[in-house]
């Protein structure tokens, strides 16, 4: 199993991030494709080889094709908006807000899957890339969908392991390589 390798590359400095990651993906409460697609997501935008080669085959082996394509394609998307609506949110001229984005985003309609778990993983890559805009932005859609707090909670739960664990074996590698 893949967690498990990624477990134990995690460092003994670190021994915190390898129980959590044992916690917050092995003992999940989030359905099965929730869960997956918010790894898979979240692994890619880690930006870190090592996270992402070891929990894409068990994400894709866990994720129909179309759940496979959409937690990609979440990834892709928000790795563009997370950036311009940071930048947009954090100037502090406030007429930026008034302009047309003129961006496509056409995924964010029509997923391929259930708009819950689309906007799930939206925003736990929300979470790794700090946009704030777009956390609550998500949230929201999340909260009037009747997602809970803790469901909720859950996905970012991952994200921040998911980073954590990323930036620490990426480190390891540049250090001991």
């Amino acid at each position: 199993m893949a967690l498990d390798e990624l477990k134990s590359a995690v460092p003994d400095y670190a021994k915190d991030l390898k129980l959590n990651l044992g916690s917050v993906i092995g003992n999940s409460d989030l359905p099965q494709q929730q869960l997956w697609g918010t790894v898979l997501a979240c692994a890619i935008a880690t930006r870190s080889p090592i996270v992402l080669r070891e929990l894409e085959p068990e994400a894709k082996a866990n994720l129909s094709p179309e759940a496979y394509q959409a937690a990609k394609s979440a990834a892709a998307i928000m790795a563009m908006n997370n950036v311009y609506y940071r930048t947009r949110h954090l100037l502090s001229d406030p007429e930026y807000g008034n302009l047309r984005a003129g961006l496509r985003m056409n995924v964010i309609g029509n997923p391929g899957v259930e708009k819950v778990d689309f906007e799930l993983w939206s925003l736990a890559v929300s979470a790794i890339n700090g946009c704030g805009m777009c956390l609550d932005s998500h949230e929201q859609v999340l909260r009037k969908a009747g997602v809970s707090r803790e469901t909720i909670q859950e996905a970012f739960k991952i994200a921040a392991v998911l980073q954590a664990v990323g930036a620490t074996l990426d480190a390891e590698a540049v250090l001991n390589g």
